[in-house]
């Protein structure tokens, strides 16, 4: 075994850390049976840099779908681009309101403790808009994750990488063809860039981005086409904090047996890694053994709820997985 797989067996015995260890034995059983296994990313995982492994997981095979907010989706592609021109505060927790401000005057929008310059988000923004304006004209509609994926396709950008385009987890994705959604896509950079020009009258209108719902669809279609049939195990959930990215992806079966009236089975495995507990809204969308009554999980389904921060607890896991 790997040193990180060794590390693991032989430390993490109890509490969380068994928790975690189970978590990643699961998983790797999951893909050995043949399941396939969906990503649910809140918070911003891009911006602490996990695709740095989950760009591995990606081109491995061990992941086939990502839901994410629209900040993980766009901070991928900000930190190809822009990683030099990050700052990184250290003593974050010190910062006055002053020092706040005096980030912002410089251009720099911080993220616990690393900020970004505004020059990228502009860069990005002016790619975009090409694109969205383009496909307003010729009546074009793409997602959110779809339309960036042409800006990555835009052979002039790859001039402009200030990381391993390998530590990219969106050229990942777009390489490996995986569907990637971004339910609530308005609550974010670019999602605010495109209503502005919208209304600017730059692009044509606000129908060229598909809407959640048809997303939804989309998303409803690839699970009814990927759980297996009961000849290897469904799809299974990896979460990672709570939000719209879970909840919307892991609706897709209820959805589909309650509202469409269609049989499917139950996802095929699960696990969430938060720090928050249930009462205060971190879990949104129910702790694993609630999920049960909602028409999510089944009885039997491996489930595992891990209490620490994902940023430290995720990349173990997958890390484990890879072998390392």
């Amino acid at each position: 075994m790997g040193a990180i797989r060794d590390f693991m067996e032989k430390h993490y015995l109890h509490f969380n850390a068994r928790e975690t260890l189970d978590a990643a034995k699961a998983y790797e059983d999951h893909l050995k049976a043949g399941g396939k296994m969906m990503l649910a990313m809140a918070g911003a995982m891009s911006t602490g840099e996990f695709g740095i492994v989950l760009a591995r997981m990606i081109r491995k095979g061990y992941v086939h779908a990502i839901s994410c907010t629209g900040a993980n989706l766009e901070e991928d592609v900000f930190n190809l681009l822009a990683h030099a021109e990050y700052e990184i505060i250290r003593s974050w927790k010190e910062l006055s309101a002053a020092d706040e401000v005096a980030l912002y005057e410089r251009g720099f929008n911080r993220v616990t403790d690393t900020c970004i310059p505004e020059t990228v988000m502009r860069h990005i923004e002016s790619r975009l808009v090409a694109c969205w304006k383009r496909a307003a004209e010729t009546g074009v509609r793409k997602t959110p994750a779809e339309f960036l994926f042409e800006v990555l396709d835009d052979p002039t950008l790859a001039e402009h990488y200030q990381i391993d385009p390998a530590h990219s987890w969106m050229l990942a994705a777009k390489a490996k063809g995986i569907p990637v959604y971004a339910p609530g896509w308005e609550d974010s950079t670019t999602g605010n860039i495109f209503a502005a020009n919208v209304m600017m009258g730059n692009v044509g209108s606000h129908q060229c981005v598909k809407t959640g719902t048809e997303q939804f669809q989309a998303l409803i279609e690839w699970y009814e086409k990927n759980h297996g049939g009961g000849k290897t195990p469904s799809v299974g959930f990896f979460q990672i904090g709570g939000g719209i990215a879970g909840d919307f992806a892991i609706c897709a079966v209820p959805c589909i047996t309650q509202d469409l009236q269609r049989e499917v089975p139950y996802w095929g495995y699960f696990c969430q890694i938060t720090d928050a507990r249930p009462s205060y809204g971190g879990y949104s969308g129910a702790p694993a053994n609630e999920k049960i009554t909602w028409g999510k999980l089944a009885s039997t389904t491996p489930r595992f709820d891990i209490n620490s921060d994902a940023a430290i607890v995720a990349p173990l896991i997958f890390a484990y997985v890879l072998g390392d």
